[in-house]
């Protein structure tokens, strides 16, 4: 479990494409601090690591993480956003967020307004019912609080701090980005669903 507040940001160092699997070096100054079995959040996507080696660690991403997010399209020297898993004895700063990826959104506009910037995406509209003003998302694994949401699209703005301390100053418009929706939206979803209300 995560809260959708980066540490930091690594970079790939190296990219192994292999059954179907691609497994990723990554450098970081996090590196020290892990060992192996430990779930890291990569850009919004859990990741267990598996080795740790010459100040980089190893991860790998199965097929169907690989069909349901961008780390397809992850090269070497890509910058990434990580986070280390929730320690229950600390704050939650941003929301409950799961690292469990549920689709991808597409950057559609971006606004420097001076002292703040504000990303669009648009995304699969049957992800409608989870998307609310005002509400939580995880993107690229940040928590962000949405507005002018629509059936298909949204706005996030960005403060200085998360601009300067992520990777959204590498986003460009068509980028794609990990969405994680609400937990707590999918649920409400589901019993709602379930009742056929």
């Amino acid at each position: 479990m995560f809260t959708g507040v980066i540490e930091i940001t690594g970079i790939i160092s190296d990219v192994i494409a292999e059954n179907g699997n691609k497994t990723f070096w990554i450098s970081s100054s996090l590196t020290p601090e892990l060992k192996p079995d430990q779930s890291i959040s990569h850009n919004g996507v859990c990741l267990t690591v598996e080795e740790l080696k010459n100040g980089m660690y190893r991860v790998t991403a199965i097929a169907e993480t690989l069909s349901k997010t961008n780390l397809d399209t992850w090269t070497k020297g890509s910058s990434i956003n990580l986070e280390r898993c929730l320690a229950l004895k600390g704050r939650i700063d941003g929301h409950m967020v799961q690292g469990h990826v549920d689709t991808v959104s597409k950057c559609t506009d971006i606004r420097d307004l001076r002292g703040s910037w504000e990303y669009s995406f648009s995304f699969p509209g049957e992800y409608g019912s989870l998307v609310i003003e005002k509400g939580s998302i995880a993107l690229n694994g940040i928590s962000l609080t949405l507005f002018n949401v629509s059936n298909n699209s949204f706005t996030v703005a960005i403060i200085p701090y998360t601009y300067e301390h992520t990777n959204m100053n590498n986003l460009r418009i068509g980028d794609s980005v990990n969405v994680e929706f609400d937990m707590i939206g999918k649920y409400v979803n589901r019993i709602i669903s379930l009742q056929g209300i």
